[in-house]
C-alpha cells in the first residue's frame, strides 16, 4: 500500500509540475521560465523538479514531448504514416487548451538555442527515427527528415503565422491535401 501511495504521489507531483512548466514556457517563453517559477507555480520545492527532470532542458523536452494520445506516428504502420503524423500534428493543435501551449513550444525552440537543440536532439528525434524505420529505398534518412520538415512546416504555417487559407482550411481538407504530399515522401515510387 505504501509503494502505491508513493508513486502516486510522485505521478501528481510529476504532473503538476508539466502542467506548471507548459503554462509558464508558453506564458514567457523558454529563457524566462526558470525552475523556481515551475516549482512555485506547481506549489512544490524546486529541488523536486530537478529530481523528476534533471535539468531545464529535460523540463522543456519532457513539456514539448507530444502527449501519448497524440503520438499515432510511433505506432504507424508505412501505410498510416502520413494519415497519422497528420492526425497528431492538427489533433495536438486543435485540442481544447493545448493549441497556445503546443504554439508557444514552437516559437521557443525558434527563439531560443537551447530549446531549439532539445526540440531538435530530443522531440524530433524520435519522430524522426520513427518515420525513417518505415522507410525503404534510396534517400531514406533525407526522406524522413523532409517529411518532418513538413509536419513542422504545416504546424508553423497554419498556427503561428496563420496564413489566411491554411489557417480557415478545415481539418479534413488539410488531410485530404497533405496526405498525398506526406505518401510521395513515403513511397517516392
Amino acid at each position: 500500500m505504501t509503494t502505491d501511495s508513493r508513486d502516486s504521489r510522485r505521478q501528481r507531483t510529476e504532473s503538476a509540475i508539466l502542467e506548471a512548466a507548459g503554462e509558464l514556457f508558453a506564458e514567457t517563453g523558454y529563457e524566462r521560465t526558470t525552475i523556481r517559477t515551475v516549482a512555485a507555480r506547481a506549489g512544490i520545492d524546486p529541488a523536486l523538479v530537478m529530481q523528476h527532470f534533471g535539468s531545464k532542458e529535460g523540463l522543456f523536452a519532457a513539456v514539448a514531448r507530444w502527449p501519448d494520445d497524440h503520438s499515432r506516428v510511433l505506432d504507424a504502420s508505412v501505410e498510416t504514416l502520413p494519415r497519422a503524423a497528420l492526425e497528431d500534428l492538427l489533433g495536438t493543435f486543435e485540442a481544447h487548451g493545448e493549441r497556445e501551449a503546443a504554439a508557444a513550444l514552437m516559437r521557443s525552440c525558434l527563439t531560443h538555442p537551447t530549446a531549439t537543440a532539445v526540440m531538435r536532439d530530443e522531440v524530433m528525434c524520435e519522430r524522426t527515427a520513427a518515420v525513417e524505420a518505415l522507410l525503404d529505398g534510396q534517400d531514406v534518412e533525407l526522406r524522413a527528415a523532409l517529411f518532418g520538415a513538413c509536419m513542422i512546416g504545416l504546424g508553423m504555417a497554419r498556427y503561428l503565422i496563420e496564413l489566411p487559407a491554411l489557417a480557415a482550411a478545415s481539418h479534413e481538407d488539410v488531410v485530404r491535401l497533405m496526405e498525398p504530399v506526406l505518401r510521395q515522401l513515403v513511397d517516392p515510387a
